[in-house]
């Protein structure tokens, strides 16, 4: 499937800023599951500071606002062709070793919530069935619900609350089976509906590694495996780890930020 993507983020300030620089993960890479057809990136009142892949494998941009501006709008864009492999991407690693997915994080500590529901898996031949049972039971218990967390909430956090989206869902699944003795991590890009072109934001699920089939998607908040409707963008041990978009600035000016995001065929 060739999907067409177009995701502004427009940042509007009070006051003129002296300082601000912004980490942006938003360049697509090349695997199993894609082909970057083309993209682009185009920066408005600010400027590309430098460029790397960060030990993930994320393209990461660091981009400067201009001193003095009271705008920075950032524009990534592109055609990718993508494959349905049932969610499998496979045995591909990066420079960050498997145990590291292994450790919890500020957002997906376990508590015992988390430890519960973890129970649901075990390290037998029905593992692959255990972690989709694991994502229904996640789903059940905190349902789809815009409003109710914050980026900052953790994954238990939102179990108590008893609803969340989808970066809740996916923090929840990797600490879950993360518990259960398996590496995960947190995959943020962009999901085509059927429904909608326009979107109010970017999509996120998890990877569980698995010894025979390598890394395995799970979007739980869709109750599916990731198929050629999904582009991966970046990936982490949490949401903060693979954040499309997060930075810092100088000053005491307030900030106010306008998303528009296009996901088509």
């Amino acid at each position: 499937m060739q999907l067409q993507i177009s995701h502004t983020t427009h940042y509007r300030y009070d006051q003129p800023v002296d300082y601000s620089l912004q980490k942006v993960r938003l360049r697509p890479k090349a695997s199993e599951l894609q082909d970057i057809i083309d993209w682009s990136l185009i920066i408005e009142n600010g400027k590309l500071e430098t460029s790397y892949t960060d030990h993930y494998g994320n393209h990461t941009d660091l981009i400067s606002i201009e001193k003095g501006a009271q705008d920075l709008t950032i524009t990534a864009s592109g055609t990718v062709h993508t494959s349905d492999t049932s969610g499998i991407l496979g045995k591909i690693y990066g420079r960050a070793p498997l145990w590291h997915f292994l450790q919890p994080t500020p957002l997906t500590t376990p508590g015992e919530r988390i430890k519960s529901l973890a129970r649901i898996v075990s390290n037998g031949e029905n593992a692959l069935n255990d972690l989709h049972t694991l994502s229904a039971a996640i789903l059940k218990t905190a349902p789809y619900q815009i409003g109710q967390t914050q980026a900052d909430t953790n994954a238990e956090e939102a179990l108590q609350i008893g609803s969340g989206v989808c970066q809740d869902h996916a923090n929840i699944f990797a600490s879950a089976a993360r518990q259960a003795g398996f590496p995960a991590r947190y995959v943020s890009g962009y999901l085509m509906m059927n429904d909608r072109v326009d979107q109010d934001a970017s999509h996120a699920w998890a990877e569980v590694h698995l010894d025979d089939l390598g890394w395995v998607g799970f979007d739980i908040s869709n109750g599916i495996a990731p198929d050629e409707k999904y582009v991966r963008i970046a990936t982490g041990r949490d949401a903060h780890d693979a954040a499309p978009i997060s930075g810092m600035r100088m000053g005491s000016s307030d900030e106010s930020m306008i998303v528009s995001l296009q996901v088509q065929q």
